[in-house]
């Protein structure tokens, strides 16, 4: 039993390790939007057995950076976002192939342009509360939706890979349930 748990404790520090890098990653200088919000996201709604960490874990780590630097006007809607891909993790990679992290992360994506976005609209002053007032919201983002792309697939492609390697070079990782 003791082996188990202790297998079950060293992937629960891989994992939340993993979490925790990519977040340093956000106070790296990088273009704007290329991050990797939406990988810690999906990757702990992937790999954590226990929904509470899945949640948990990556929101810590996303107040602990934001904290360094600085919090922002919509930051709520980011975290509503965030949570809601965490959602998309546990429900979309159930198992994890090239190809469902690949559709969970377009998925992320679109779905973090538009809460963000809608969010910029509902409770900002830029922009009309018109429907008309929205799609302006929606296209004055589209080019930051690029570099957004870009950085939740190679970030996904990045966390997903390592972590798979490492379970194949330490297979007891493979079987511990955190």
């Amino acid at each position: 039993m003791t082996n188990k748990t202790e297998n079950s404790n060293s992937n629960f520090w891989v994992l939340t390790l993993m979490v925790f890098v990519a977040a340093i990653v956000r106070i790296l200088p990088h273009p704007p939007n290329f991050a990797p919000i939406a990988a810690m996201a999906l990757f702990s709604g992937a790999y954590f057995n226990k929904k509470s960490f899945a949640f948990a874990i990556p929101m810590i780590a996303m107040i602990l950076t934001d904290a360094i630097i600085g919090f922002y006007p919509f930051a709520l809607m980011v975290y509503v976002s965030f949570a809601l891909i965490v959602l998309l993790g546990i429900l979309m990679l159930k198992k994890v192939t090239v190809k469902n992290v690949v559709l969970a992360t377009l998925t992320a994506s679109l779905s973090f342009f538009a809460v963000t976005n809608f969010g910029v609209w509902a409770l900002g002053t830029l922009y009309p509360k018109t429907f008309a007032g929205l799609m302006e919201s929606y296209i004055a983002a589209i080019p930051f939706f690029h570099n957004s792309l870009l950085g939740d697939l190679l970030f996904s492609g990045v966390m997903f890979g390592v972590y798979e390697f490492v379970k194949y070079k330490v297979p007891a990782l493979s079987q511990a349930k955190v």
